[in-house]
């Protein structure tokens, strides 16, 4: 850490004291400032001692600054860096040239004529335009020392931060500066301190600037903070060995088809040449670097784009790399991460470079055939002939911060239809917005993401070949060996590091507010590296995971209402419409904190990869008493401000084009689906119905009917129309309590029926559709208790009832083949 010793000045030499105040804790030492000149200029030939111990001061007495003329000072003695601005600047300057020094003042090229500075020797020039941030970095205050030949600096105001940054004064130390800071930051003519390090840096020096807001960083410092500058957080561009270091687990990447000979398909003028150029700067064969590693220990194909390399563009050596790729992982039972970085197709290679779109596309439908994972990470800049293939044909899309993502190029665009693009346009936020992607995740978060993605999917799919509940020779059925999320969670926290972990140091994981829960938190699995997921602890069997999970709950589960349905008797008018109005009550929980009680490690995956994100619809994949699911929910907003953005949980077309493309997806890795019901129905405007609205509901219907998993519905709220049917075409539905299900809202029955809205509580009464009538129509299988009261007073039991169902059915489907499961929903519906 960074220490100090401490001085004090007086225009007689003397020792001062500030009445009240006592010594700074820890101080061992009191210098004199007029002393710090001499020991500058001859560090052996004092006559006494520079120091004096601060158990003798108990108190410092003020001095008054006394300001001096440029010309009244002395200013031939050593040069010092003064990084001094605003109303102190004048007395620092004056007292530090009092004392026998030349001092140095910073300024930018935007506040060049302040009166201050005609008090220095010279100025240094650090900028064209002032910030804090400029004044407080550390490239800018060593440059400025450099430029005027300081043997000290004297840091104030902004600057003072750089007086704990010990790789700032290891730095300083190495060039042979002296760091000097304020004893009080708030009075800087009180006194200073000395300011030094004990940690030592074995990397050279070596520097980079942020192409963001244009401040230069250490490498060391940018790596620890993977590759985002430390000030603006911007993204920097990551070149291959960069992101392996910082995404695999230390020593586990092993290199695959090094040496693919390299073609010219048109004998393009100079084209080797600059070939051979690019190899010699970059020490690539290539744009892309493709071979396996480890991420928290689960084995992965990959595939890392180097935009350092003609832009990452996509030759014929770069498309056979991919493609092999995904060929020699489609063998070994791989996931597949491809890293995306690329300006496009080629264009010295011509029509063989376009054909590489073609050729990748293949691989990956291979791959995607043999029921493997695989996940595209988008990276600044991906456009062109990438972005229309593999870029974006992942069962999986994430994207980095503000990375360029787009078909063609914004000056390709202007050039050609002379457009106006909107702010933002082509940026990894836009894609989220308009569903083209899954999230955008940043770097910090990036490698735990990826780390969760895959064991999630590693859990799904362990034996893919064999279908759940498939019966083998000897009779018996199979099931798939799972990860529990338990023992992922303790590897996680405990993983192996990376590269740059060993390199730099511990890199913390950031993780949002929301997410400060034990079931979000996703690390590295540790103890794996080189044995792949087969060497994961595993549950004997996702049913004696589920007897397990049983077992807990029925010690600790609230006691489940019985409803005879032969017994009940009819609702009358003010109970069915009290049920309506506890359904649509603004406190009542919504998905989002049912999906927080519930599941384990909710990962949410957006868009409907064609338009839009409609946030009506939440999507994802989470553990479930240790075993994978897809979660599908309807949600209306905890508040004024979500539920506008979440247009009150009316969905859109994409929204069940989202859950379509969800659900698509858990039977392609033979997840158990759950899916949350809550809207009023869906939404009714003019753009829904150009946008297809019937269309999506429609998809939606016909594919959850011959979906070959498990899936479970439950209504938590209200079930409005062909809307709430969309999510609940399931082999199990069940209502709670106080939850209603209906074909239309009582307010448009009642218009319909009787042109008179005011009789909505009688329409509630007609239509049944409070939860127990509904269960006496045998339209849903049971009715789930929310406690003494309604959900809202007491969220966390309403949420382990539901909990618990899901449980058990998803148990007792699990043992079903999928000709059984759709036989099953079908033979269900059927019956109504």
């Amino acid at each position: 850490m960074a220490k100090r010793s401490y001085v004090t000045y007086a225009p007689d030499g003397g020792v001062r004291r500030l009445k009240g105040e006592p010594a700074a804790k820890g101080c061992d030492v009191v210098y004199r400032l007029n002393r710090i000149g001499e020991e500058l200029v001859c560090p052996d030939a004092l006559s006494a001692p520079n120091a004096v111990r601060s158990a003798g001061l108990s108190a410092y007495t003020s001095v008054e600054a006394r300001p001096h003329s440029a010309s009244s000072v002395e200013l031939d003695g050593p040069p010092v860096l003064v990084m001094v601005r605003g109303r102190d600047a004048r007395e620092v300057i004056s007292a530090v040239a009092s004392s026998g020094m030349a001092p140095f003042a910073p300024f930018t090229a935007d506040h060049g004529n302040q009166s201050h500075l005609r008090f220095a020797k010279g100025t240094v020039c650090i900028g064209d335009r002032y910030s804090s941030q400029l004044f407080s970095n550390a490239h800018a205050v060593l440059t400025a020392a450099e430029a005027c030949g300081a043997t000290a600096v004297f840091l104030c105001g902004e600057a003072i931060a750089l007086a704990s940054v010990d790789l700032f004064l290891f730095r300083a130390a190495q060039r042979g500066l002296k760091v000097y800071a304020p004893l009080d930051g708030r009075h800087p003519l009180l006194g200073w301190t000395e300011c030094s390090t004990e940690k030592t840096y074995d990397q050279p020096e070596s520097w980079r600037a942020c192409p963001h807001c244009g401040l230069s960083f250490e490498e060391v410092r940018i790596a620890s903070s993977h590759y985002t500058c430390p000030h603006c957080g911007g993204p920097m561009r990551m070149t291959s060995q960069q992101r392996i270091d910082d995404l695999l687990d230390m020593g586990s990447f092993e290199e695959w088809f090094c040496g693919v000979e390299q073609t010219d398909p048109l004998d393009f003028p100079g084209y080797r040449d600059k070939l051979a150029a690019q190899r010699a700067k970059t020490g690539l064969e290539e744009a892309v670097r493709c071979g396996v590693g480890s991420i928290a220990g689960i084995r992965a194909a990959l595939a890392v784009m180097d935009s350092t390399f003609f832009m990452g563009s996509m030759g014929s050596v770069v498309g056979e790399k991919v493609a092999r790729t995904f060929d020699r992982a489609t063998e070994e039972g791989l996931p597949v991460i491809v890293f995306c970085a690329s300006g496009g197709a080629r264009m010295q290679e011509g029509l063989v470079s376009l054909m590489q779109m073609a050729k990748v596309s293949c691989a990956v439908e291979r791959h995607s055939r043999a029921r493997l994972l695989y996940i595209s990470v988008v990276t600044d800049p991906t456009t062109g002939g990438v972005t229309a293939s593999f870029a974006l044909q992942g069962d999986i899309v994430v994207a980095e911060p503000r990375a360029l993502i787009g078909f063609a190029g914004k000056r390709v665009i202007q050039d050609t239809i002379r457009q106006e693009l909107p702010e933002g346009f082509q940026t990894a936020e836009f894609a989220l917005e308009h569903g083209l992607i899954d999230a955008v995740v940043p770097r910090e978060r990036m490698r735990s993401s990826l780390a969760h993605l895959l064991a999630v999917h590693a859990a799904s799919c362990l034996d893919a070949s064999v279908a759940p509940g498939a019966v083998d020779g000897s009779g018996a059925r199979c099931t798939k060996a799972i990860v529990s999320y338990e023992g992922v969670c303790q590897a996680l926290e405990s993983g192996q590091g990376t590269f740059n972990y060993v390199t730099y140091g511990r890199i913390p994981v950031v993780v949002d507010a929301a997410d400060l829960t034990v079931r979000s938190v996703i690390g590295s699995i540790a103890g794996l590296v080189g044995r792949g997921v087969g060497a994961m602890r595993f549950a004997a069997s996702p049913v004696t995971a589920w007897a397990r999970a049983r077992a807990e709950r029925e010690r600790h589960a609230p006691e489940r209402v019985a409803l005879p349905r032969e017994k009940a008797a009819a609702a009358d008018a003010s109970a069915a419409w009290e049920s309506v109005q506890l359904a649509r009550n603004v406190n009542r929980p919504t998905a989002m904190r049912y999906i927080e009680r519930i599941f384990d490690g909710f990962q949410e995956l957006h868009g409907d990869r064609m338009f839009g994100d409609d946030g009506a619809i939440v999507g994802g994949v989470a553990w479930l008493a240790g075993c994978p699911v897809t979660v599908i929910a309807q949600e209306k907003g905890a508040d004024v401000r979500e539920r506008v953005a979440r247009n009150f949980g009316c969905p859109q077309p994409e929204g069940y084009r989202k859950s379509l493309r969800l659900m698509r997806q858990a039977e392609k890795f033979g997840r158990p689906i759950v899916c949350l019901v809550d809207t009023q129905g869906a939404f009714c405007g003019a753009e829904a119905e150009m946008r297809g609205q019937g269309n999506a509901i429609a998809e939606n219907l016909v594919a959850m009917a011959g979906l070959k998993v498990p899936v479970v519905s439950v209504l938590i709220g209200e079930g409005g129309s062909g809307g709430a049917l969309a999510l609940a075409v399931s082999n199990r539905v069940a209502m709670q309590k106080h939850a209603v299900y209906s074909v239309l809202s009582p307010e448009g029955f009642a218009s319909i029926l009787w042109k008179d809205r005011t009789r909505a509580p009688e329409a509630a009464a007609v239509m049944r559709m409070s939860a127990d009538e509904v269960a006496r129509m045998g339209l849903v299988e049971r009715v789930l208790s929310e406690g003494e009261g309604p959900a809202h007073l007491d969220p966390d039991r309403a949420a382990a009832e539901v909990r618990s169902f899901l449980i058990e059915q998803i148990e007792e489907l699990s043992v079903l083949t999928p000709d059984e499961l759709i036989e099953q929903r079908h033979r269900r519906f059927a019956a109504f």
